[in-house]
């Protein structure tokens, strides 16, 4: 499970860079003031510099339960395919779901794989309450 963890890890670095780089973009372009980013309030944001902010959020919020089943799956020595399939199941369905978020984001298509992710993360979590229950 180290391997897609750490994939995880660098896609959210990898927001977070993309996200830095817009909004430089924006503050050099003078289409914000660099003082919205003191309280994160004031004018509008342009679109694409709000939904990379937004999807880097949206990296710390479900990810966490990846992190933790991971960790919990290399301590409880869980290594099976299945937990490693799901995980690397999750870990691309999360790279589907940034790449729809940050390009043409119909919510739709973006709701489908961020449910995929949901069952993975679900899917690993049974498996190590399986591995308790054995």
């Amino acid at each position: 499970m180290i391997y897609p963890m750490f994939a995880m890890v660098l896609l959210t670095f990898a927001v977070l860079i993309y996200m830095a780089a817009l909004r430089f973009r924006c503050v050099k372009n003078k289409q914000v003031h660099p003082r919205y980013f003191k309280l994160m309030q004031g004018e509008a944001l342009p679109d694409n510099v709000a939904k990379a902010g937004r999807h880097f959020s949206n990296l710390c919020e479900t990810p966490p339960l990846f992190y933790a089943a991971g960790i919990l799956a290399i301590v409880m020595n869980v290594t099976g395919d299945l937990v490693v399939h799901l995980g690397w199941a999750y870990v691309a369905s999360r790279v589907v779901h940034a790449m729809i978020h940050l390009t043409y984001n119909n919510p739709l298509h973006r709701l489908g794989a961020f449910a995929v992710s949901l069952v993975c993360i679900l899917g690993i979590w049974i498996a190590l309450l399986s591995k308790v229950a054995a």
